[in-house]
């Protein structure tokens, strides 16, 4: 009797031991759900349509306005989680960097502090973006348009905030790899930075509708 006893012990020991793996694997996927979808499509993003100016090695492509949906759509971690995965399969030689272009090479060409600032530029929009969410949420509990247009300019506030510090980076390494100037650096990045701001600003419109929209099914 004893023994059947500890035997059942022993079992349902085991069912819940694995019941927990099971559990926190599946935890695991959900919460890596997003950030792989999003990295999908900053692969995509970058991957078609790449033009390159012959002032600048660095080429047009539609990173920065992913990076900032992703930067309001996910919270910091996940975002960080996105970008990662994205740099270590471009790292893996699989061709998602912009030209089709994989490999180490890539992080030491005049583009490598733009993939590394994509980091750093997509946790500052995702961390302003939710203390924004929360000081608005309590300084504004009703739902107007006046709510509404603010949560658009905090939006956009932050993704500017967070294109700022990604050319931050990448100005410093390309001047950094290139032996350029700062200043010239910067210079040849103008035309960019204006349609980046553009970008910034279309991707805010896109997500503070989105969740004004999810909110709008949730009540």
């Amino acid at each position: 009797m004893t023994s059947m006893n500890q035997n059942n012990a022993t079992t349902t020991a085991t069912a819940a031991s694995t019941a927990t793996v099971a559990n926190k694997l599946k935890t695991a996927a959900v919460w890596l759900a997003k950030p792989a979808l999003l990295t999908v499509l900053l692969a995509l993003s970058t991957m078609a349509g790449a033009i390159y100016l012959p002032i600048t090695p660095v080429p047009i492509t539609l990173q920065t306005l992913v990076l900032c949906i992703i930067g309001l759509t996910l919270s910091w971690r996940e975002g960080v989680a996105s970008v990662v995965m994205y740099l270590a399969v471009g790292a893996a030689g699989l061709p998602v960097f912009a030209g089709f272009r994989g490999g180490w090479a890539v992080f030491v060409g005049p583009t490598a502090g733009f993939l590394v600032g994509f980091i750093f530029g997509v946790a500052a929009t995702a961390a302003l973006k939710r203390v924004f969410d929360v000081a608005l949420d309590a300084m504004m509990p009703e739902r107007s348009f006046k709510k509404t247009f603010v949560r658009f300019c905090t939006y956009a506030v932050a993704s500017v905030i967070g294109t700022i510090v990604i050319y931050a980076f990448g100005i410093f390494g390309q001047s950094l790899l290139t032996g350029m100037p700062l200043s010239t650096a910067a210079a040849t990045l103008i035309i960019f930075m204006i349609g980046d701001l553009i970008k910034a600003f279309v991707a805010s419109a896109a997500c503070s509708g989105l969740y004004n929209a999810l909110n709008k099914k949730r009540a």
